[in-house]
């Protein structure tokens, strides 16, 4: 049996804010652990048998972030496909189900968010493997999560008849999220499961059930598919036929309208760490119930739980907090009120608050800038560079620029001029004038940069040529 997972990466977590932002959302981040969401979806499924490279679906705006997490995990990739926007799971797994169908293999498609976590991944991979039997007799297999509380915040599955093959049942019904009385008599009744994102189902199978239930967003993921150019690593989705995709959930378009519907329970200890409390949930606590990563000292608090970044965080007397700090933006809530914090995001994005997009240090395919401090006419950041990547051929408009290089060896063109900068030294850019900074060395190359002029915003870079397929005129 060949099992491809289909790893869906698009999601923004806006309810993990500050930490989780557009640029860098939650499953890019080490939310639970050391190693990223996204990363600890892809080593949970090593020892499957059958196990195939993965295909990713994630946004445009992620690419580099996916390439280099990959290849941190060390595991090689079929493809990653990129949307130009998100267009809900249906849309996202058709394509992956063309992809996996250009040679005309029909493999099964194990279809995972990239933001869950599994407290027993055995259990996991043994739920996969039961899944993958009935997938292969036809069935679209969906996994209901065993519920060990009422929970508002999932939409349920109702388990109907068992089939013929063991520990699978048919679907009853797709329920939307209850209330809390609803979902106590859900839990009474021992039919329902949280409804998990998780599916499987061979790829021709899933094609022929969306041309059934929902032929225009077929037609149009067909044509996206079709018209997709290369670019690096990647396969880039044509914008025109996915801007006239409809959007909508595996669920809505197909899953409840098919007669092919099956469900495997799964008890592996699930969370999709969807909230700040549901974190809390998963982490190791102290003897009064808190969950601390970070510089915490907290004196008489009680199942609170911090992250704290940069700094030193003290709690004193208190209960049931979230207390979340980063470099440049802090969250102080009520452990309950967690599900509303996008509330505080909306808020952020209808002022233009940059919080929502970028952290303070931001990554490039290339390393990464931390803005240091900024004033009317300057800012300073301090950078760093991978070796042997470099930054793209371009020029400003209304800033120069002053580099001076903390450690490593910096190779920096300057118009028609190539010099090395070497530690301790250091080199100026004219506004205006053409520019390129390169990374020679073995080690990561550090330096300082000092902008100053009329307009310092990051979309005041024009590029001249640049290695990593992006548009002209943007951000580093």
């Amino acid at each position: 049996m060949n099992i491809v997972p289909v790893i869906l990466s698009g999601g923004s977590g806006s309810r993990l804010w500050p930490l989780s932002r557009s640029m860098r959302p939650k499953q890019f981040l080490g939310v639970t652990d050391e190693q990223t969401l996204f990363q600890l979806t892809l080593q949970r499924l090593r020892g499957l048998p059958g196990l195939q490279a993965p295909l990713i679906v994630s946004n445009q705006e992620h690419r580099f972030l996916v390439a280099e997490q990959c290849r941190e995990t060390g595991m090689a990739t079929d493809a990653i496909l990129l949307e130009p926007f998100g267009r809900n799971t249906a849309p996202a797994i058709a394509v992956a189900a063309l992809h996996a169908r250009k040679s005309g293999a029909d493999p099964v498609l194990l279809v995972l968010p990239s933001d869950h976590i599994f407290a027993k991944p055995e259990a996991f991979r043994e739920s996969v493997l039961l899944a993958a039997q009935a997938a292969e007799e036809g069935k679209l297999v969906t996994f209901g999560i065993v519920p060990t509380q009422p929970e508002t915040g999932f939409g349920y599955i109702r388990a109907g008849e068992k089939t013929h093959t063991n520990g699978v049942t048919t679907v009853a019904q797709f329920v939307e999220k209850p209330n809390l009385e609803t979902a106590e008599r859900y839990i009474a009744s021992g039919d329902y499961f949280w409804n998990s994102g998780m599916f499987m189902f061979r790829a021709s199978v899933y094609r022929d059930e969306l041309k059934k239930h929902h032929p225009d967003m077929l037609r149009q993921c067909e044509l996206a598919y079709d018209n997709a150019r290369s670019d690096l690593d990647f396969i880039r989705l044509d914008e025109a036929a996915m801007t006239d995709c409809p959007s909508d959930s595996v669920d809505y378009a197909v899953m409840e309208k098919t007669d092919k519907a099956a469900m495997v329970s799964l008890d592996a200890g699930w969370s999709d760490v969807g909230s700040w409390s549901s974190v809390w949930q998963v982490l190791p606590k102290d003897e009064q119930g808190n969950a601390f990563r970070g510089d915490v000292i907290a004196e008489a608090a009680k199942d609170c739980y911090v992250h704290a970044d940069h700094r030193l965080v003290t709690l004193l007397g208190v209960k049931d907090l979230v207390v979340i700090e980063t470099a440049d933006a802090i969250l102080v809530a009520d452990k309950n009120a967690a599900q509303d914090v996008k509330h505080i995001v909306n808020r952020l994005s209808e002022a233009k608050r940059a919080e929502t997009e970028l952290h303070r240090e931001v990554f490039r395919p290339w390393g990464s800038y931390d803005s240091l401090g900024t004033g009317p006419r300057y800012q300073v950041k301090s950078i760093r560079v991978k070796p042997g990547a470099k930054l793209s051929l371009q020029y400003h408009h209304h800033r120069a620029e002053h580099w001076v290089v903390v450690s490593g060896t910096a190779k920096v063109l300057i118009g028609e001029k190539s010099l090395l900068v070497r530690e301790n030294e250091s080199v100026f850019i004219p506004q205006g004038e053409k520019h390129m900074l390169e990374n020679p060395g073995k080690t990561w190359l550090e330096l300082i940069e000092v902008q100053s002029g009329s307009y310092l915003g990051e979309d005041d870079i024009v590029r001249l040529e640049d290695g990593y397929g992006r548009a002209d005129h943007g951000h580093n």
